[in-house]
């Protein structure tokens, strides 16, 4: 018989397991919190249905629509009746090739096509039968000349690439210039292209397929994607005017973003010198041709490629003499009823570059007597005089021979001690490897004379042709970066000085990834001299917007034939730039707001494949950003995630960093070449890569790495020396941490004895074999070292040129440091 039980809730009561639904909430609990009320939000927003098949019809057809719209908007820019014409580049990529032959079949392939010739280089073509308009420029090529080509493709919307039928007989379709020259514009950014063969009719008709074919193979290397065209008969040149007009055009944005113009006629008219004026005389450059990009206004600055950056003075709309419709007898043209623009002294932008900084604006501390006696025993000299014995101070004051010593260490020297350590180490042990001598004898005292006259002759000729000098830096610059790639940052302490006092600059980090690092503490005094943003994406996306939307009456189109007449250029420029040739075409760029202004730009970088000779860093490179071309000396770091980033000592082939430099601001993307000057002052690309941003906050941390070795090991604790030499370091960096290179991690007990000895306790017990390390960090910064290339490289001379910038800080100067105060541009 069952027993009854009646069902009583207590503290016995069965309890079930709630459901792990994990850390996130599920729907019950969020309905539960919420007791029925509804976010506005979810409540007024449209609802996600399904669209039926006519409205996702509907949706489709609209944006083909406007797709296509843009397209035809986009095509009709550029080319007609009354906007610019297509500025197309004609690039011969073989010596053996006249660009002028290529020139004579495209102006004879329609009978009704009016052909005007500006200049040997410069010439506008009508094509009635297309409606469109087209202008070839024609680069000067050849050794030395690679940097004009560059200049031409920057404002060209195409380029003609001519190849001829007969190199390709022979293995070299593409010479060695001309393929160095490709390779420049394929890192800058080749417009858009097309390959024509020419010299097909002098070729054997049944070699031709084959010769075709070899050619085809060798522009595919280069160009994957690009049919060869052929290009001796009239129709294949009406075929390539037909392409030119109607294909669809690579978007270059460092060009599009930016008004610019090629000016086909240039005129400098020297300004009348005022009465007691002993500034250097200067004039008025009249630049004419099509504003091409987006509205140039009158008031922005204009900067020339090896002139430099000015103002306009005014914008004057002579006729356009290249219409397609010739004008009747008293018809004034759209262009003639324009007024002039003259600039506004109130809104024109100003030329300066660098920041005017307050040396009473840093944080002041009055010093004490005891600091100021400590600075004078800093500062001054130490006088070592070579006097006789026995002759008395007054008897020493004559005696001209005098050395003069300074006790006080500049900070750049400061930094470049780690560098040239293994640098100059490395060069003393080259002295044996390069520049023997002729006439050296064996262990038997035999000469080695046993050669004949002509190779005797051949080889004295080569070694004067040789610069010794630079073969042994050369070398000893490739032995210190492999020694610095096989024992990264390790330097060894010095004994004959406190390593307290060494590395007095640096500090130790618990964690290099998340340690904090003030970017405002201790920054230098041409800090002070630059702008910062305070969003610099935010910056540059608004000006972009508003350099595309510009409208007003102080604004040029694009397409408009106008005369910009530039102000304030010097004399003495102009004279150099025409000398060096550049003065029957140049470039003008319209300059985006704050384009004039200093700072801080970070690129990214990546070796070109034939350098193999590594780049030290803080060493000479002329860098080509966008528009601009100029000379520095960057520092280099890693390109990684973080808000610090390690110094990097050497850049290496097959290395990608971030180079850090002070330049004029400039915004992204922008393309940019490295060249560096070779013995012979001809110019070499070593690397190319593209703008990241322009951030002075960029922390740069160059590493130090302390070694030592174990010397007795116990279970986890061990006794390491050769690390330092005194007690009195050891208990200075007791506080860092320090680590193996097997994975240990540890930290510093104490000292033992009075030779550097000390107790150190890791995480687990050490191998014989293994190696203690103690990692210090300093920051660096670039120097202010900025030049603007003023003449353009020809013929060997050499990239050079006046700086447009402040005269560099005296070494005296540049070792103050202080809390400098950075000028934020407000939005």
């Amino acid at each position: 018989m069952a027993i009854e039980t009646i069902h009583r809730p207590g503290a016995l009561k069965q309890t079930n397991k709630t459901h792990k639904h994990g850390k996130h909430a599920s729907k019950r609990e969020l309905e539960r919190v919420a007791k029925g009320k509804v976010n506005l939000k979810t409540l007024t927003r449209r609802p996600n249905r399904q669209q039926s098949r006519d409205e996702r019809r509907q949706q489709a057809n609209q944006l083909r629509k406007n797709k296509r719209q843009e397209a035809i908007a986009l095509k009709r820019a550029i080319g007609g009746a009354l906007t610019a014409p297509f500025l197309t580049c004609v690039l011969p990529l073989n010596d053996m090739i006249d660009p002028n032959s290529a020139m004579a079949i495209l102006e004879g392939c329609d009978p009704e096509a009016t052909v005007m010739k500006v200049s040997d280089r410069v010439r506008y073509m009508n094509v009635p039968r297309f409606r469109q308009r087209f202008s070839f420029v024609i680069p000067e090529t050849g050794h030395g000349r690679e940097l004009n080509v560059l200049d031409a493709l920057k404002v060209c919307d195409s380029v003609i690439l001519l190849l001829t039928a007969v190199a390709g007989e022979t293995d070299e379709v593409i010479d060695k210039a001309g393929a160095k020259v490709l390779n420049m514009a394929l890192t800058q950014g080749l417009p858009t292209h097309m390959v024509c063969l020419m010299d097909m009719e002098s070729i054997n008709p049944k070699k031709r397929s084959q010769v075709k074919t070899n050619i085809q193979k060798a522009v595919s290397t280069v160009l994957p994607d690009e049919k060869v065209m052929q290009l001796d008969k009239l129709t294949d040149a009406l075929n390539l005017l037909r392409r030119i007009g109607g294909q669809k055009r690579k978007v270059t944005h460092n060009r599009c973003n930016r008004p610019h113009m090629l000016g086909e006629r240039v005129e400098y008219v020297p300004s009348a010198p005022e009465p007691g004026q002993s500034e250097r005389p200067t004039g008025t450059l009249k630049v004419t041709g099509f504003v091409r990009g987006v509205p140039l206004s009158v008031n922005q600055l204009v900067h020339i490629p090896g002139l430099g950056e000015f103002q306009l003075e005014s914008v004057a709309f002579p006729t356009d003499p290249y219409r397609m419709r010739k004008l009747e007898d008293g018809e004034m043209s759209s262009e003639e009823q324009k007024p002039p623009l003259v600039a506004d002294p109130d809104q024109q932008t100003s030329l300066q570059r660098e920041n005017v900084p307050d040396a009473m604006d840093a944080e002041q501390t009055w010093p004490t007597e005891d600091e100021i006696a400590a600075s004078r025993a800093e500062n001054q000299k130490k006088l070592i005089k070579r006097v006789p014995k026995g002759m008395s101070d007054y008897q020493a004051s004559w005696i001209p021979d005098i050395e003069e010593q300074d006790e006080d260490q500049d900070d750049d020297d400061d930094d470049d001690d780690d560098d040239d350590e293994q640098y100059m180490s490395c060069e003393s042990d080259t002295e044996s490897k390069v520049g023997g001598k002729d006439g050296e004898t064996d262990d038997d005292g035999q000469q080695f004379d046993e050669i004949s006259v002509s190779e005797e002759i051949s080889a004295d000729r080569y070694d004067k042709e040789m610069d010794l000098e630079e073969e042994r830096s050369t070398l000893a610059k490739i032995q210190a970066a492999k020694v610095d790639e096989i024992f990264p940052d390790e330097i060894d302490t010095p004994a004959d000085r406190p390593a307290r006092e060494r590395f007095i600059k640096y500090r130790g980090l618990e964690s290099f990834r998340t340690s904090p690092w003030d970017v405002k503490e201790n920054l230098p005094f041409d800090y002070a001299r630059i702008y910062q943003f305070q969003n610099f994406d935010h910056t540059k996306r608004r000006i972009l917007r508003e350099a595309q939307q510009k409208e007003g009456d102080d604004v040029v189109m694009p397409g408009w034939y106008a005369r910009l007449h530039v102000k304030n250029v010097p004399q003495d420029l102009w004279n150099a730039f025409t000398s060096a040739g550049n003065g029957e075409r140049l470039i003008v760029y319209g300059m985006l707001p704050h384009e004039q202004q200093m700072s801080v730009m970070n690129v990214c970088l990546k070796r070109t494949q034939n350098s193999t000779i590594p780049i030290q860093s803080k060493e000479r490179l002329i860098v080509q950003c966008g528009y601009r071309r100029f000379i520095v000396n960057p520092i280099y770091s890693q390109h990684t995630n973080g808000d610090k980033h390690k110094y990097e000592r050497f850049f290496r082939p097959g290395m990608a960093v971030v180079a850090t430099f002070f330049a004029p601001i400039q915004f992204p993307p922008a393309p940019i070449l490295c060249f560096r000057e070779n013995p012979d002052t001809s110019l070499s690309m070593v690397a190319s890569g593209s703008l990241l941003a322009c951030n002075p906050d960029r922390v740069v941390l160059k590493r130090v790495v302390l070694s030592g070795h174990p010397y007795k090991i116990n279970r986890k604790s061990a006794t390491i020396r050769y690390m330092f030499f005194n007690p009195d370091d050891v208990a200075y960096f007791k506080p860092c941490k320090l680590r193996t290179k097997l994975g240990r991690v540890g930290h510093i007990r104490e000292s033992l004895g009075t030779h550097g000895h000390m107790k150190c306790v890791f995480d687990a017990q050490l191998k014989s074999h293994d190696t203690v390390l103690l990692y210090l960090y300093k920051r660096v910064f670039p120097k202010w070292t900025y030049e603007d290339c003023v003449v353009s490289c020809r013929d060997g001379e050499g990239e050079g040129g006046e700086s447009s910038a402040s005269s560099v800080v005296p070494k005296g100067e540049r070792s103050v440091t202080f809390n400098a105060k950075v000028e934020m541009m407000q939005e």
